[in-house]
């Protein structure tokens, strides 16, 4: 898709914008930065993306809001990391590891036949921490609380799903699925299917159906749009603006996240060759 300068949307009437969201921030933090900069009066995305998941996020404002439901039915498309040998509640880097077990004896062969087994439709379990709603309410606010919730499998199609890297205990892929797969449960489904378990630990969308995350805008060049402010009465500089204090939400998850980075990367295994021939395998 061809990039049209920034400059030249017209937001107010209706634009999709295509957005690169950044690590740890939550959808609604990119939609609520670029309201707070651009001032349209209608804007929403299509498809939320977890906070440590960064990649394509799509935004319409005004009239191209009536399209969020077409967009988000589309296809995605993601790029990422899974780590073998260990599990953990939320399935990613969210809460700590939980479980551990052996990988070493893996082979190349014994992955790439566990991968296989998941092209096609599938029944897939949402984790216990994701918006899903149960009884009410989401699924992640019970879990937080320690609360059991019961959360029902549905139906979703994996179109392509082909191992990049295999760097024991990480592997990287690469993913074509239908809307509403989790990819973290992908990880631990596969983990099961090895029988040691597995959580996420990078998450990159790169597409929804036509859209490319290499077609996207950085929030710090949609922050260069912001108008000017407007000088003070007496012809002198602009007033400065009132910052309002917010109070954060509590995000256990994501604090435990940044405060255990330093700990978490365990010396690489061995690189398993993924084709005699040095090639990617075919989904």
């Amino acid at each position: 898709m061809s990039k049209k300068a920034l400059a030249d949307f017209d937001f107010e009437a209706g634009e999709v914008l295509l957005l690169d969201k950044p690590l740890t921030w939550t959808s609604f933090d990119v939609v609520r930065k670029v309201k707070n900069t651009l001032r349209p009066r209608k804007i929403g995305h299509a498809g939320t993306l977890d906070p440590l998941a960064t990649g394509l996020l799509i935004l319409c404002t005004g009239k191209k809001t009536k399209e969020i439901d077409q967009i988000q039915a589309q296809e995605k498309e993601y790029e990422g990391t899974f780590r073998l040998g260990q599990t953990t509640p939320s399935f990613d880097l969210e809460t700590p590891i939980n479980e551990e077990q052996p990988y070493e004896h893996l082979t190349e062969a014994e992955i790439q036949a566990a991968v296989a087994t998941f092209l096609g439709k599938i029944e897939q379990i949402p984790p216990v921490f994701s918006a899903v709603k149960v009884e009410g309410k989401r699924a992640y606010e019970l879990a937080r609380k320690g609360e059991q919730a019961e959360i029902k499998a549905k139906t979703v199609e994996i179109k392509a799903f082909e191992l990049t890297r295999i760097t024991l205990p990480d592997i990287d892929f690469r993913v074509v699925c239908s809307k509403g797969t989790y990819i973290r449960s992908l990880a631990r489904d596969l983990g099961v299917a090895l029988g040691c378990g597995a959580h996420l630990t990078r998450l990159v969308r790169t597409r929804i159906g036509e859209y490319r995350l290499a077609d996207a805008w950085t929030v710090a060049e949609v922050e260069a749009l912001r108008p000017p402010r407007p000088a003070a009465a007496d012809g002198g500089a602009p007033a400065p603006r009132q910052r309002r204090e917010r109070l954060k939400p509590a995000r256990v998850g994501l604090d435990f996240y940044a405060a255990q980075q330093a700990d978490r990367a365990p010396a690489a295994g061995p690189d398993l060759p993924l084709h005699p021939e040095g090639g990617t395998p075919s989904a």
